[in-house]
């Protein structure tokens, strides 16, 4: 009888849930599908949702793989945190607003199948470093940019969770002791300044200023419709408002990447999230600010890349994170 040889991959953001599954060796992914989270409806009805997803991607992957459901060994979820792993609990987050929510037994109750948590921006980086932009290295640094900003460590070849599994918070790490409100509650985070939301509020603060710009043409004039996207498309057309918030949000990355630099020393710094569509305009200035703060020994071995599975790396790394966990606890 053979052995399960499939795995599913949930990452659950902010704003989208992301379902796939793939093979244990991490080759291919298959059957991936995209939903809005649609966190206002409650903790279960998003549950609910995520379990639909993942029986609609075994249903895909058996039909083109030819494959029975006993050939699913299990499912790791990647869910914005803090959380505990060892309960399976999502102990608070601010951008969900759930609380001592029990996540991975519901799923895994729900699908008859085992499954492991762990945070998002975690899972992220993992991906990264199992089969994308950070593969091959031993120590680099994932930075998910998009409903807010998280983040991941692995150090010496491994996932570093902390001592009590808050390791990786980059987006809470603070750039401006009396800066701007966090969502956290906290002042002068990252996230405050870089996160998607953050990129569109510092926008519509430049229009405020009455300049010249393409970007309320771009939404008819709303200017709450503005988003960190229209403020990538506006500097594409060489807009000087979003050119002008592209690249303080790069002088922002760098900083809060600096410290990163000369605490961890990483070979790597994998950047994923809607951010990286900014391109050549966020990343030169980017790594130039980093140049400026950082020690050179320290800048000279290290990568600032973007990811290389743009809207995968989480599913792929939920994936790993199941592997790990059955791996460690087969050991203990």
């Amino acid at each position: 009888m053979s052995h399960p040889s499939y795995l599913l991959g949930v990452d659950l953001g902010g704003t989208n849930i992301v379902v796939g599954a793939m093979p244990t060796d991490g080759s291919a992914m298959y059957a991936v599908r995209t939903e809005p989270t649609r966190a206002d409806e409650g903790a279960d009805a998003v549950t609910a949702r995520i379990v639909r997803m993942v029986e609609e991607t075994i249903a895909e992957t058996i039909a083109e793989r030819g494959i029975t459901r006993a050939d699913f060994a299990g499912v790791g979820i990647g869910a914005p945190g803090p959380l505990d792993r060892d309960t399976g609990v999502v102990l608070i987050t601010p951008n969900l607003g759930w609380t001592n929510y029990p996540l991975r037994d519901r799923v895994s109750d729900a699908l008859g199948l085992p499954a492991a948590l762990d945070n998002d921006a975690n899972c992220a980086t993992l991906g990264e470093w199992w089969i994308g932009a950070a593969r091959g290295t031993r120590h680099a640094i994932g930075l998910t940019i998009g409903t807010g900003i998280g983040g991941g460590l692995i150090l010496d070849g491994a996932l570093y969770h902390g001592a009590s599994g808050i390791a990786g918070e980059l987006g809470h790490t603070s750039i401006d002791a009396n800066g701007r409100r966090c969502k956290c509650g906290n002042y002068g985070c990252l996230e405050a300044y870089a996160s998607g939301p953050a990129i569109a509020v510092r926008a519509r603060e430049a229009l405020e200023g009455g300049e010249t710009s393409l970007l309320p043409s771009m939404v008819d004039g709303d200017l709450e419709r503005i988003t960190a996207q229209t403020v990538y498309d506006a500097s594409e057309h060489g807009d000087a408002v979003a050119r002008g918030v592209v690249r303080d949000t790069a002088q922002f990355l760098g900083t809060g990447i600096a410290n990163l630099l000369n605490i961890f020393n990483p070979e790597v710094v994998v950047i994923a999230g809607g951010v990286t569509q900014a391109g050549d305009a966020l990343f030169e200035p980017l790594r130039a600010e980093v140049r400026r703060r950082a020690f050179r020994p320290a800048v000279n071995v290290c990568r600032i890349v973007p990811g290389t599975l743009p809207g995968t790396a989480g599913v792929a790394g939920a994936i790993a994170t199941f592997t790990a966990q059955q791996q460690a606890s087969t050991r203990a």
